[in-house]
């Protein structure tokens, strides 16, 4: 009997009302109309190995077809479906994963119809780092008189990082355009560093500095001419 005064009857209207008020809302919701929606959602990827990369310049989203009560399918957005791909245990190769229902993690009393596509292929390769040369590119004609002399890049080389068959073909990467129009003397600029394979990025992204060093053309001779 102690137990029952404590557990049970103990701030019992309390918990008559909260029984009362939850069965409302379940059969409130339970009479609503029943409504389906089609939204499309981006692939999470969980649990992905440290040397893992992705080998995929496109990650294809899915669109899901959610069936649910019409006030709670009303409100559902994309932040509340979640696409979930477990990469635990994957390897450098490309692998097809079935999109299934079970594979979709939405809130309660919705529920999934149908995902497109049903399958979804990527691929992967094993994370690979190297030190490649910064290619200073420099645009713009020098002042009338002068003549470029020489170009330098500070640090003259990057380490970039990816996926292991695309990092092993780039040999150098390239800066921004540096306008040296009008330089007489030397001139130094900052600019940034361009990677072109959008799966390759630079492991310290920080500005470089190009200097530009111009002298004078020497003036002809006139007796040259004679």
């Amino acid at each position: 009997m102690d137990f029952f005064r404590r557990h049970v009857f103990n701030h019992l209207g309390l918990k008559i009302t909260s029984l009362v008020i939850a069965f409302a809302l379940w059969m409130a919701i339970a009479r609503e109309p029943m409504a389906e929606v089609a939204i499309n959602v981006p692939i999470e990827f969980h649990n992905a190995p440290d040397n893992l990369e992705l080998n995929s310049e496109t990650i294809p989203q899915i669109q899901v077809r959610a069936r649910g009560p019409v006030g709670v399918i009303r409100s559902l957005s994309t932040g509340d479906v979640h696409a979930v791909i477990d990469l635990n245990g994957s390897n450098p190769h490309e692998k097809t994963f079935d999109m299934e229902p079970k594979r979709i993690r939405v809130p309660r009393n919705v529920e999934i119809i149908q995902v497109i596509p049903s399958q979804v292929r990527i691929s992967f390769d094993l994370r690979a780092t190297k030190r490649v040369e910064v290619r200073p590119r420099v645009v713009g004609a020098s002042a009338p008189g002068f003549r470029m002399q020489n170009v330098k890049v500070e640090p003259s080389t990057v380490v970039i990082a990816g996926p292991q068959k695309r990092v092993d073909v780039v040999d150098s990467v390239i800066t921004d355009p540096v306008d040296a129009s009008g330089v007489m003397g030397t001139a130094t600029f900052t600019t940034r560093v361009y990677v072109s394979d959008p799966l390759i990025r630079l492991v310290n992204p920080l500005p470089v500095h190009v200097t530009v060093v111009t002298d004078s053309k020497p003036k002809a001779n006139p007796s040259e001419g004679q």
